[in-house]
């Protein structure tokens, strides 16, 4: 029944216990090959930054900025205010939004490797116009089709990540793909560290080696083999239970099999997913699709990582000092993104987004009291004070790095029934393409009329976050995918949103195992 249908959604039993099977090598390999994309969005994010601060790129396409940055005793924090130079860096990430709109029936209706493939082959021709690019139109058109990679990528890749996982380290192996973004932002942060000595072609270098991962990334989509219950949500039944089979390593995959086919039932029966998901049943898991990938963008990540070398330049530091501060915020995110993966399954969501949470406010906190006492409009900072700017940013992004980072995207993959579960993936991407094509667009502007206060601006949203978290967000470690349903009904605030739970719901399971058997 579509969209105003009131039947339960997902399963309505309880089989977790009953699931057997082990980490096979071949969900390893399709995991690392998967998460290839998220270097790609990494990439992306680090190599933009260092691009942008290059004078070489700077003088042929933004002759302006590039008077203002020699003339930088002028305002630490307003030489590189340009619309049009944020508008290079935030182009990309409103075509991804747009794309994830389109990726959404794709990923559903051809399975996830389908949406992988076609984001591949966008990163190859946008990395491609943007190394050879001419004049200002051509770059942006690059970008824009990197965009509608990104918006194909992280649309497919955590459903891909999150459905291939074991139970029971369905967090760590979905964590991949942050891994593969942070080690795609160290890498461009190195990439520009050495590029930025090739005056004055070095910026097509850094934007063209963006060819190997999209490379990767499109040859090893072609090989992946698809979701289980992707295959069954397509009618595809044999062949899903033999992939299932294949990648928990047992044949005794009855009871989770059971679970994917009652979800396949219900998720068939929804012929428009988007009004679907707007449903009172719904609600928790649209909230989470909304908040945590808004939350993840207002921590302000993504304007130190964006702009790491800009920001650390408008502090007084130097050219090769910044990228090499960059380089470092960089390196941490990789290791904090490790520990992350090690701790997620065993301490759980929660935990990790709380404490992140504070350490972040903390952070942001005296870096900001450090910048207003000591930086002003046309001063440098001295050389301790600068190394503790740097200290106190790499601790904010070994925060972020093992909280919401990675659980940002985690979370909102796994907490879908399977008939939303594209539809809800699309709202999470291109929710955070908004607020990152937002923060990105305003932040140069922002930072130059915010000043040291920009850093108390994001410090009280992460207090709002955290407490968000606390107060609405269950623990979801160890819950199979296909059973998250019953995990709201727990909650002591979403359990008074969810309808009414029909009690013929168990009854109607049992026919249809029954019918199964027959």
């Amino acid at each position: 029944m579509a969209g105003g249908s009131f039947a339960p959604t997902g399963v309505a039993k309880e089989r977790a216990h009953q699931y057997q099977g082990r980490l096979t090598p071949y969900v390893i390999v399709a995991c690392i090959v998967a998460a290839v994309g998220g270097s790609l969005f990494g990439y992306d994010i680090g190599i933009s930054g260092g691009v942008t601060s290059m004078d070489g790129f700077l003088k042929k396409f933004f002759k302006t900025v590039y008077k203002n940055k020699t003339h930088a005793r002028e305002n630490n924090y307003c030489k590189y205010d340009n619309q049009g130079l944020a508008a290079f860096t935030s182009s990309l990430y409103l075509a991804g939004l747009v794309a994830s709109f389109v990726a959404s029936p794709v990923t559903r209706n051809y399975g996830r490797r389908g949406s992988i493939i076609c984001g591949g082959v966008s990163f190859l021709v946008g990395a491609t116009l943007n190394a050879s690019a001419e004049n200002l139109a051509m770059l942006l058109l690059g970008r824009i089709m990197l965009g509608v990679g990104i918006g194909f990528g992280n649309q497919a890749i955590p459903l891909y990540l999150s459905e291939i996982a074991p139970t029971h380290l369905r967090g760590a192996l979905n964590m991949m793909f942050q891994l593969a973004t942070t080690l795609g932002i160290f890498t461009a942060n190195m990439i520009n560290y050495g590029t930025q000595k090739l005056e004055p072609w070095g910026w097509r270098l850094s934007l063209g080696l963006a060819l190997v991962p999209a490379a990767a990334m499109t040859v090893g989509g072609i090989f992946l083999p698809e979701t289980p219950n992707s295959l069954i949500e397509r009618g595809c039944k044999d062949e899903g239970r033999k992939v299932l089979e294949r990648i928990r390593g047992t044949k005794n995959v009855s009871a989770e099999f059971q679970d994917m086919m009652d979800a396949s039932e219900f998720a068939n029966a929804i012929k428009h997913p988007f009004r679907n998901i707007l449903e009172r049943r719904n609600r928790p898991q649209l909230v989470m699709a909304i908040f945590m990938p808004t939350f993840q963008i207002l921590t302000g990540i993504n304007s130190i990582l964006f702009y790491a070398p800009v920001l650390f330049q408008s502090m007084g530091f130097g050219g090769n000092a910044a990228l090499y501060s960059s380089a470092l915020t960089g390196a941490v995110l990789v290791t904090s993104t490790l520990l992350s993966i090690a701790a997620v399954d065993k301490l759980g969501r929660r935990v990790l987004l709380i404490t992140g949470g504070i350490q972040m406010i903390v952070c942001q906190v005296i870096v900001a009291v450090i910048l207003g006492i000591k930086l002003g409009d046309n001063q440098e900072l001295s050389k301790g004070f600068s190394v503790l700017v740097v200290a106190v940013i790499c601790l904010f992004v070994i925060a972020f790095g093992y909280s919401w980072g990675p659980l940002g995207w985690t979370v909102p993959s796994e907490i879908f029934p399977l008939e939303t579960r594209s539809a809800g993936q699309s709202i999470t991407v291109s929710v955070n393409l908004l607020f990152t094509f937002i923060i990105a667009q305003s932040f140069l502007s922002l930072l130059c009329a915010l000043k040291f206060g920009i850093f108390l601006f994001f410090a009280g949203w992460i207090t709002i976050m955290t407490v968000f978290v606390y107060l609405f967000l269950p623990e979801t470690k160890g819950i199979p995918i296909e059973e998250m349903i019953l995990m709201w009904r727990k909650h002591w605030f979403w359990k008074r949103i969810m309808p009414e739970e029909y009690p013929e719901a168990d009854d109607s399971v049992s026919v249809r195992q029954n019918n199964s058997t027959v």
